[in-house]
């Protein structure tokens, strides 16, 4: 049986994602140093393949499951971006680490890894939109508004994975823990045992879609904490009375899937099976056959019997690579239209040879530092997760 994919349509958002244009409202549009090799370069491969042999055991690279095939050809690792952060603090003896992901994740490689190695992104435009919805001055804001209600003490701070260094830090200082999408509800039992209420960070999906679906609660437990509006746009009443403030952020990719898509596919495929990330819209997600982290969207689909049809509701590239992998399922994208993850997408093969290149020529790119303090504080909230019943 060969393969049944039909590739999304493409739209203009599609370009830019592959490297066509920018996206000032997501990206934080720092250029790399030097010269890029041209995307049409045909030695590409052969350059990569060849860099990646000098380095040897110093350099380790990392991709995770959005990248573009190109990329992930030369990871020694694939995976989310804490399977990937761990990994990283199991090799010791490398020297490199190229991490083809996401800021926040190699900033969360830099914090689990000794200060021997050096943790390098191959472009430093590849940022992450969720992450970047919320900023430590602006939760700092709100963690004051929470004081000033006299509520913080009872407040347990539980950010998701995908926030930067600086929110994990936050975090640990006052009490808190980090999540996983595999692990959002140990997380939060965790936190409702030390406090009456929880500040949910960055993600207000994957926190909902947790607190509604797994834990029993309801719509009105939640409120929707917005930073750009006085208090949040929220009552003192409100904030008091919420047992999950959820902050207003998401993800530019999960976000696009509406019920509608579910309803269309679910028209155009009969006994489709409709299987989504729980970053995605409340709606969605209970519309949905199944639900999970990436490794379990991965997981579900390489145990799934021969002829059965998948509608997945993730990232594209993911989504592209399972479909090719599994001929002998019918696998397609929840939506119509090409939706990649746009700055995971600036990881490209120049980029990566580039990398690769300078490190051989014995410079140092792109290095992600976390600062001491910071790192300290989010190791602890790490810790705390890693040390979750079940982790």
């Amino acid at each position: 049986m060969t393969s049944t994919w039909v590739e999304p349509s493409n739209t203009a958002t599609a370009l830019l994602l592959l490297g066509r244009g920018s996206d000032p409202a997501t990206e934080r549009g720092v250029e790399c140093p030097g010269d890029l090799p041209a995307p049409s370069d045909p030695d590409l491969v052969a350059r990569a393949a060849a860099a990646k042999a000098a380095l040897g055991e110093r350099v380790f690279v990392l991709g995770h499951h959005y990248q573009r095939d190109e990329v992930i050809q030369f990871a020694d690792v694939t995976g989310d971006s804490f399977k990937l952060a761990r990994e990283a603090a199991a090799r010791p003896g490398a020297e490199y680490i190229v991490f083809c992901g996401v800021h926040f994740m190699a900033e969360s490689a830099d914090i689990l890894t000794s200060d021997a190695q050096k943790v390098i992104l191959p472009d430093l435009a590849a940022g992450c939109s969720m992450a970047d919805m919320a900023v430590l001055s602006q939760v700092e804001k709100a963690w004051d508004v929470l004081t000033e209600l006299g509520v913080a003490a009872d407040t347990v701070p539980v950010t998701y994975m995908n926030s930067s260094a600086d929110i994990k830090g936050f975090v640990g200082r006052n009490g808190g823990v980090v999540c996983t999408s595999s692990n959002a509800k140990r997380a939060l039992d965790w936190a409702y045992e030390q406090g009456g209420k929880v500040l949910f960070l960055p993600d207000q999906h994957l926190g909902r879609n947790t607190a509604v679906l797994e834990m029993g609660f309801s719509l009105d437990d939640c409120v929707l904490y917005d930073p750009h509006k006085p208090n949040g746009g929220l009552s003192p009443e409100q904030l008091r009375d919420a047992r999950m403030i959820l902050w207003r952020g998401h993800c530019s990719v999960h976000g696009r899937f509406t019920l509608d898509s579910v309803n269309d596919v679910r028209e155009r495929v009969p006994g489709v099976n409709v299987l989504v990330h729980p970053e995605c819209r409340h709606e969605v997600v209970r519309a949905a056959d199944l639900v999970g982290s990436t490794e379990y969207i991965i997981r579900t689909i390489e145990s799934a019997p021969a002829g059965s049809a998948w509608a997945v509701g993730t990232e594209l590239n993911l989504v592209r690579r399972l479909a090719l992998a599994h001929p002998d399922k019918q696998i397609m994208f929840l939506d119509k239209a090409v939706c990649y993850c746009s700055t995971m997408n600036r990881i490209d093969l120049p980029h990566l040879v580039w990398a690769l290149e300078e490190l051989v020529a014995g410079r140092v790119v792109n290095q992600i530092t976390v600062d001491a303090d910071t790192a300290h504080h989010a190791r602890v909230a790490l810790d705390q997760m890693l040390a979750l019943p079940g982790a």
